[in-house]
């Protein structure tokens, strides 16, 4: 009997040890919230989409069914990359719905004397977070949830400057493409938050809203990243956050644009991400009408087609050896990828 017992734990272990990594990518309407469910049965949201008034649907009863679904009964981890309003949502809100463990974030909000809305929000937010529990991050750090890896690429307008394990290769493309000039309007874009998410041989790169000025020092001169399996693609696709030197160094099978259907996923942004090297496909929440028919991806591809919105998601499940399944919940369609031997 208790070699019976033994056998039926060791059993039980190897299962619990084989169990993927869960990632959903939600459709909040043009913002962006992605649930991260590792191994281990602990979660990170990153981002918490728009704040109820400003979206007929609210994003938040989004992101609890994408966590009832993925059968949690809280939040460990909550990541805010920025405090702009289709990132920074409804906080009060969503803890009232589902207990957050703990907040990341990049710090505090300068000063908008011309935006007494942004200040109101973020002051909400600033008391929740103090009574829930805060730590600022910077360049380097790492999100302890237990079972993944998580690492801060950028904060703040900083970034890490050394490369990670496998990366530091000159990147040639930064011969090709010129850096382009930031955007005084979208200073806080370049204050994301920007994360890599390792399990195993499996990563995910996902720089929030990190534009493409920005971008450029991550990839260049030498590609302080390395390459990665899936890339959600900086500022939902806007053609404003694409480095072609970037996104030509990551070498990503699969790209996916976390966009509205008139937000993200532009026309321009589309030959930029299909010429790069390694993808094999381009995955969107909506259809882009931005960009039309020759710049959006197959149906299959999509989560919410032109015409329908019933806030379906991009469901990712990772495996331990860097293989993974993409999956469109509309529909139930998937394909699964191999990784490449390197």
């Amino acid at each position: 009997m208790t070699r019976l017992i033994l056998l039926l734990a060791s059993l039980a272990t190897s299962l619990i040890a084989a169990r993927d990594l869960e990632i959903y990518v939600i459709d909040v309407e043009g913002g962006k919230s992605v649930l991260f469910v590792s191994p281990s049965g602990e979660s990170m949201l990153f981002d918490a989409g728009w704040p109820t008034p400003n979206n007929g649907s609210a994003s938040n009863d989004r992101i609890v069914e994408a966590v009832t679904a993925a059968g949690l009964k809280r939040i460990d981890f909550l990541v805010i990359s920025h405090f702009d309003i289709d990132h920074l949502g409804d906080v009060t809100q969503l803890e009232s719905k589902v207990p957050i463990g703990h907040v990341f974030d990049h710090g505090d909000l300068p000063v908008l004397p011309n935006d007494g809305r942004a200040m109101q929000r973020f002051e909400a937010y600033r008391i929740i977070r103090e009574k829930i529990g805060h730590t600022t991050l910077k360049p380097g750090d790492r999100i302890p949830i237990k079972g993944i890896d998580v690492e801060v690429l950028s904060a703040a307008g900083r970034l890490i400057t050394k490369p990670l394990p496998h990366a530091g290769k000159v990147n040639r493309l930064c011969g090709t493409y010129n850096q382009r000039e930031a955007l005084a309007s979208d200073a806080e874009d370049d204050r994301s938050a920007g994360l890599i998410i390792g399990f195993g041989n499996f990563r995910m790169l996902d720089l929030a809203d990190l534009e493409a000025h920005s971008s450029h020092d991550l990839a260049c001169p030498d590609n302080l990243i390395g390459s990665v399996d899936v890339y959600n693609v900086n500022v939902h696709g806007q053609f404003k956050g694409i480095a072609p030197e970037l996104v030509g160094a990551l070498n990503a099978p699969v790209m996916i644009q976390a966009n509205g259907a008139r937000k993200g996923a532009d026309a321009q942004t589309w030959p930029l991400l299909r010429s790069a090297p390694g993808l094999q496909d381009i995955w969107q929440l909506h259809y882009s009408l931005n960009a039309g028919a020759s710049a959006n991806p197959a149906a299959d591809f999509i989560a919410n087609p032109e015409g329908q919105d019933s806030f379906h998601w991009i469901r990712i499940s990772a495996a331990h050896d860097g293989s993974f399944t993409v999956a469109n919940s509309r529909n139930g369609f998937s394909k699964h990828y191999l990784r490449e031997k390197q």
